[in-house]
């Protein structure tokens, strides 16, 4: 079991990757003052489980490689995470925070210490937080691995008391909880809590962790429980989008407010996310079409680098955008995002080429060195 490749894990990531560039391309088509609420809605709601998910098929991946009866070497492991995840961190916000320097000629965030604020928090690029976060779940593996062994003797009944405290303090944390304090540093820890606390989606990544150790059983429930857990996908997205409009045109929320008020973290987002996960796990463990297999496993193949350097794509067409004095109406927003999904691949593509020829360049921006295996998806 430990050395099979789970092709639905490419094929979420695929999936995950056109939702991230949608909730992105949702920010940007708010500078439009008739932006259409539907199309936002799209963008900014219905896409909420493409984050969280990303740490289900990373803690189920390390899972599956490594279970829990196989020995554990820590060591190796944090040397492997380091070259895979930390090393293009690291590269990737020096990049965007020279690429700030360079754009605006504002060298205020060089200065110590705000630099630090930038690495700690992912705040080189809007992003990169999900890195840090990833970052810290590595480095607490074997806290991880010990809270999978516990919960696996009474699964149901700890993933349940598991969710409620999920749900729980992610309403504290998201609605309740204020930088307000008098020492400083508490504030500035708490100011940037969702840019690192693991604690904001640690019961998703878990749930990768037990269903990988419970591959079989995972799959036949997901078989068993089919109508059920679709039931479940699209009771709860409803209820996402009920609340998105009743906040908009109910309370005349605008756009944005409700956006911060109905996301991943709010006791609806918790449940759509596990939702989603179940319901695309079972979806891409079904025979798809060649063309639809073919470009999700494209996209899950480059969806690190897609991930990392769209942000760019974004800035570039945006400064396009307004040199042209092109306003982003919903056609351009389409427009817009299909775009930043064809140059942001082409880019994977060519940083992946590039990297074969310098290694160096390839193990700083990707993690791995193009002579060992084909790049794969590290999130």
């Amino acid at each position: 079991m430990a050395n099979q490749r789970i092709i639905a894990l490419d094929y979420i990531r695929g999936i995950s990757m056109l939702g991230v560039l949608g909730i992105h391309t949702g920010a940007f088509s708010l500078t439009y003052p008739a932006v259409n609420p539907h199309l936002f809605a799209l963008y900014e709601i219905v896409t909420r489980f493409s984050v969280p998910i990303f740490f289900f098929v990373s803690a189920f991946g390390l899972f599956i490689s490594q279970p829990l009866q196989k020995d554990f070497s820590y060591p190796t492991f944090i040397y492997r995470r380091i070259r895979a995840v930390l090393l293009p961190y690291l590269a990737w916000s020096l990049l965007y925070m020279l690429h700030y320097t360079w754009i605006s000629g504002d060298t205020n965030l060089w200065h110590t210490p705000l630099v630090y604020k930038y690495f700690l928090f992912g705040l080189a690029s809007y992003q990169l937080y999900f890195l840090v976060i990833l970052i810290w779940f590595y480095a607490l593996m074997p806290l991880w691995r010990q809270l999978v062994r516990w919960l696996l003797k009474a699964p149901m009944v700890g993933l349940l008391s598991l969710l409620l405290g999920q749900i729980a303090f992610n309403y504290y944390s998201s609605y309740l909880l204020t930088a307000t304090y008098a020492n400083h540093y508490l504030n500035v820890v708490i100011q940037h809590r969702m840019s690192y606390w693991v604690l904001h989606y640690l019961f998703i990544f878990l749930l990768g962790g037990i269903c990988a150790e419970r591959y079989s059983q995972f799959l036949t429930i997901l078989e068993q429980n089919t109508r059920r857990m679709t039931a479940c996908f699209i009771l709860t997205l409803t209820g996402m989008l009920s609340q998105y409009y009743y906040l908009v045109y109910h309370n005349h929320y605008t756009l944005e407010e409700a956006v911060n008020i109905v996301h991943q973290l709010s006791p609806l987002g918790v449940l759509y996310t596990v939702s989603a996960t179940l319901f695309w796990f079972k979806a891409f463990t079904n025979p798809l079409p060649k063309w639809l297999s073919a470009g999700l496993q494209q996209l899950g193949t480059y969806s690190y680098l897609i991930y990392l350097v769209h942000p760019l794509v974004m800035y570039y067409l945006i400064t396009e955008l307004n040199h042209l004095s092109q306003a982003l109406t919903p056609l351009i927003t389409v427009a817009f995002y299909l775009i930043t999904l064809v140059f942001s691949t082409a880019l994977a593509w060519s940083i992946t080429k590039l990297g074969s020829h310098i290694p160096l360049l390839g193990l700083l921006f990707t993690g791995s060195f193009p002579n060992k295996k084909r790049l794969r998806a590290k999130i």
